[in-house]
């Protein structure tokens, strides 16, 4: 990934105005700053959320507090507690997510 240039700067997450995203189940509540190309998201989803498509767009995630099921296409799941993270580039293996108890995360 390339960092555009641009200002050191802070982020106070908790003053972004959350928007909604409703999953198959349960909503997902963005927080986003970008920085040219590059968007980060502080996303907390409630407890149920069920992510209502596959996403084959690359992240790196990063599980705040809470717990995230990730669920490959080819059928593998994995589970992400506090303080783990997944990472997978662009096209390379779609992934839904979906959580029982509720997760925040800091996602790219």
């Amino acid at each position: 990934m390339q960092m555009p240039p641009f200002a050191f700067d802070t982020t106070d997450w908790m003053r972004l105005e959350p928007t909604g995203h409703a999953g198959a189940s349960g909503t997902a509540l963005w927080r986003t700053r970008e920085f040219g190309a590059v968007r980060v998201r502080l996303v907390a989803y409630t407890p149920g959320y069920r992510a209502d498509h596959g996403c084959s767009k690359g992240h790196i995630l990063f599980c705040v507090e809470g717990e995230l099921q990730t669920e490959l296409e080819d059928g593998r799941r994995f589970t992400l507690a506090p303080g783990m993270s997944h990472q997978v580039g662009d096209g390379a293996e779609p992934h839904l997510s979906s959580t029982t108890v509720g997760a925040r995360l800091i996602v790219d």
